[in-house]
């Protein structure tokens, strides 16, 4: 250990449409919605994360919240810059007398432009980072699951996120095909809100369509273990009065049925662009299913029917990434070339 190293410190970023994950000293330290309340007169922070979250869809006109990230690239600057500084004074909190020097390493999606990668850069250089380094984020999660990326072998990966779906056919440390859109667990959630307005005549905030996903949302019809019907609050669109119906686990895969399909289109097109050789590997690999929408009740048996191969979901999908990151971070000199 060098003598200035108390002075350095390293964390690894998910920066997520949803959420936002660091990890320090090999440890998951914030785990956070990515979202952040301002006060509209004076520009003040008011919180961030968790706080913030609570606060969605209740506010007054002085308070607004924001979530800086949509379809997983940074849409508000300013906002962003907080959030993230906001997120990295949670890992220092009254620990020390002086700011130490940033090395991060930020995990971005594989489809994003160079306007958007400068955008990420200099939002993380702006929070005090010194050294940011940058990684695709298939890569990171096939790191997150165990994965040797450095061997001729093709690997598959699907990584669903908040704001994108990314499929990458990995070997040789590199992506060799990958097929990124912007369909994923806000699609998800949207397509809850408008379901219970057509199908129901009741209008929901996105943090209660956020709770039908987690509590009956499913990608098939029919599946084994089927959750209870779940209880859901919103407001009727004939009188205006408040009500309460009962959703099941197979409307809200009716609801999710047209994302989902997309999601299956992006599959079969990645395996469509795999050179034969990783083909023959990935009928022997399969397919890996990570990030929130991993969870989702029957879609691997979904995809694995639609793509006839296998469907492995990582366990703990939700932290692949991150995990992944952190990985990459210790391990600088070996995942250089993969780093951007």
């Amino acid at each position: 250990m060098g003598l200035f190293d108390f002075l350095t410190q390293e964390i690894a970023i998910d920066l997520g449409t949803a959420n936002t994950l660091i990890i320090y000293k090999d440890k998951v330290v914030v785990d956070e919605p990515s979202i952040i309340a301002i006060r509209r007169s004076t520009n003040e922070v008011i919180a961030i994360g968790k706080e913030a979250q609570k606060m969605h869809g209740k506010t007054h006109e002085d308070i607004k919240t924001i979530r800086p990230l949509k379809d997983g690239v940074i849409a508000d600057f300013r906002a962003a810059e907080h959030m993230i500084r906001g997120f990295i004074k949670m890992i220092n909190k009254g620990k020390r007398l002086f700011s130490p020097q940033l090395k991060m390493v930020i995990c971005i999606p594989s489809g994003i432009t160079e306007v958007e990668k400068r955008a990420v850069k200099e939002s993380a250089e702006r929070s005090g980072g010194k050294e940011v380094y940058m990684i695709p984020e298939p890569m990171a999660a096939a790191i997150g699951i165990g994965i040797d990326i450095s061997e001729p072998i093709g690997n598959m990966i699907i990584d669903i996120g908040g704001g994108t779906t990314e499929v990458a056919v990995i070997a040789l440390s590199g992506i060799v095909s990958d097929n990124s859109i912007r369909v994923a667990g806000d699609a998800f959630t949207e397509d809850i809100i408008e379901y219970m307005r057509r199908q129901h005549n009741l209008m929901i905030g996105e943090r209660t369509a956020e709770m039908i996903k987690i509590e009956v949302g499913a990608a098939l019809p029919e599946i084994d273990n089927p959750p209870v019907d779940y209880p859901v609050n919103g407001r009727d669109l004939m009188t205006g009065i408040p009500k309460q119906i009962y959703v099941s686990y197979s409307e809200i895969a009716l609801a999710l049925d047209k994302s989902i399909s997309k999601i299956e289109e992006a599959v079969l097109k990645a395996l469509e662009m795999t050179p034969p050789e990783l083909s023959a590997d990935i009928y022997q690999t399969g397919l890996y299913l990570t990030g929130g929408g991993a969870m989702l009740r029957g879609l691997d048996k979904r995809i694995g029917s639609k793509a006839k191969l296998p469907v492995y979901v990582a366990e703990d999908p939700l932290r692949a990434v991150v995990r992944g990151t952190g990985i990459a971070l210790k391990n600088i000199e070996q995942f250089k070339t993969i780093m951007q």
